[in-house]
């Protein structure tokens, strides 16, 4: 599937890119506590998720209140 099929915005995550919503969809991950029971190098490690969705991420945690696994 191409990222083009995929909607910019998934769940209750940030606008992170498409090509970094398909790595999360792909892993069956679509909202800010999933994301939160993950670690920065484990996003990091997906195709497809960089260091700014990566921070993007982390900001939206921090807002809600979450934050990666450690």
């Amino acid at each position: 599937m191409s990222t083009r099929d995929l909607p910019e915005q998934i769940g209750d995550l940030p606008r992170i890119g498409r090509p970094a919503n398909s790595a999360l969809l792909s892993i069956g991950v679509s909202t800010l506590r999933e994301v939160s029971e993950m670690r920065r190098s484990e996003l990091l490690a997906l195709h497809g998720v960089g260091p700014k969705a990566v921070r993007i991420l982390e900001t939206a945690l921090a807002e809600a209140g979450l934050a990666f696994s450690e």
